[in-house]
């Protein structure tokens, strides 16, 4: 059998299977160039609410259910996923273990990947210890500081390497993904190391732009912007209240415009009854 489940019989059954998979591999490749970022993260929230139903041993799922598991809308969820050409079935919905191979052949999970983590502070001795990476395929199989005195020191039961070695150890070690949490005066320069080491993937927690190579993929995040725009987006909220409160005060309009209050119906009635 092969990959894809056809019995080869001879050598031109074989040249069809290979020509169909030559077809199919450009055509995933093409999908998921085609897929927008903010589907992406989306995507990956799918996996983790996929992943907590297989646990459960569910076997299929609807796009209501995978909708509300994940806080999207069932149509949304929908149309991100048909990016990577998964489409249900009517009546049935989504087979969970299908759908997260397709996920995580698409986020390319089914490569192998280590994590380097470099500034072993606050920040980094968390993410160093954070359980969910490995559990995720992230291992996270170097550490590096500048302190003397947290070289040497096992943190998350991996010793801490001192940032000059970065480029042998990472090269050693197969680091696909660099995290840096350094003050922003060094950033720049653990990223080059990083890049030098093999790492074509950098997460950055310095608040400043770094400057890669055009194979080296950067995400940047910064927890000061999120909470600005956590506040945006307060402030927006409770200007709508405000303005909807304004338009309700509106729409009830002067004393003796809108309803009668009880004692003027019941005078009016007594007008009615004596006429």
């Amino acid at each position: 059998m092969t990959a894809h489940g056809a019995d080869v019989q001879d050598g031109d059954g074989q040249a069809r299977t290979e020509s169909k998979q030559s077809v199919e591999v450009p055509a995933a490749r093409e999908r998921a160039r085609a897929i927008p970022e903010a589907a992406v993260a989306r995507l990956a929230v799918y996996l983790r609410a996929l992943s907590a139903l297989a646990d459960q041993d569910v076997t299929t799922v609807s796009s209501d259910e995978l909708a509300v598991a994940a806080g999207v809308n069932s149509a949304k969820l929908r149309k991100d996923l048909s990016y990577i050409g998964s489409y249900g079935t009517r009546g049935v919905g989504y087979e969970v273990s299908v759908l997260v191979g397709q996920i995580e052949r698409t986020l390319g999970l089914t490569r192998k990947h280590s994590v380097a983590v470099v500034g072993i502070g606050n920040l980094g001795h968390a993410l160093a210890n954070y359980g969910g990476f490995p559990s995720r395929g992230f291992p996270v199989s170097a550490l590096f500081d500048l302190d003397p005195d947290l070289v040497g020191v096992p943190v998350g039961g991996i010793p801490v390497s001192h940032i000059d070695d970065i480029v042998e150890v990472c090269a050693d070690r197969e680091v696909t993904i660099g995290v840096i949490a350094t003050p922003v005066q060094g950033a720049q320069e653990v990223c080059d190391r990083l890049v030098a080491g093999g790492v074509t993937c950098i997460l950055n927690f310095a608040p400043v732009v770094l400057q890669v190579p055009e194979h080296v993929e950067v995400r940047k995040v910064d927890l000061a912007v999120e909470m600005q725009i956590l506040s945006f987006h307060v402030a927006r909220r409770q200007q709508e209240a405000a303005a909807q409160s304004e338009v309700d005060g509106a729409d009830t309009g002067p004393p003796g415009s809108g309803e009668q209050v009880p004692g003027e119906v019941e005078s009016a009635n007594r007008m009615v009854e004596r006429l």
